[in-house]
């Protein structure tokens, strides 16, 4: 059986089998799941079964109704796939009694020991992840060295004029 799973934040968990033709979303009482979200129309979308496939077709809403980050007037929801309803997120789930199917978490699950430095290093010498290709450089130590000659030149020539404005002054 196919069913929505609300992902947005106070609505985590809460689900809706699809065992209908149609199914409306919206924030009135009259829809099949009602969403009393200020950003979700009081009638946002309807969700039409036609055999195994799922078709979402927005009811002109003001808000948009969004498949996978696209705005949609009509289209084909797959399992797996976000359905955004304003601000409001859900993920449309196969729920077949003993298949094996993906884990999903809502939460950030917590590493016992963390993650060491040893492997952070690593990643860093190019253990997997490619510094140049995602816009990272390693900082040129010649550049700081540059604006230090600068900084102590100018420093030495501020003190001589310094010391001929004094020996100017006494004479």
């Amino acid at each position: 059986m196919l069913k929505l799973v609300l992902l947005s934040p106070g609505m985590t968990g809460r689900t809706q089998d699809l065992n209908q033709e149609k199914t409306t979303i919206g924030r009135l009482e009259d829809n099949t799941l009602q969403i009393a979200e200020p950003s979700v129309s009081s009638h946002h979308c309807e969700v039409l079964l036609r055999g195994s496939t799922v078709v979402v077709r927005d009811l002109n809403s003001t808000n948009g109704t969004y498949i996978s980050g696209e705005k949609i007037t009509e289209k084909v929801l797959k399992s797996g796939q976000i359905l955004r309803l304003g601000q409001v997120e859900m993920r449309l789930e196969a729920d077949t009694p003993g298949a094996p199917g993906k884990t999903h978490f809502d939460r950030t699950s917590v590493i016992s020991g963390g993650v060491k430095l040893t492997e952070l290093e690593q990643t860093a010498r190019g253990g997997g992840f490619d510094t140049k290709s995602a816009g990272f450089s390693k900082k040129d130590n010649r550049v700081n060295e540059i604006f230090i000659i600068i900084g102590v030149t100018l420093g030495l020539v501020i003190l001589a004029l310094l010391i001929y404005i004094a020996a100017t002054i006494r004479k």
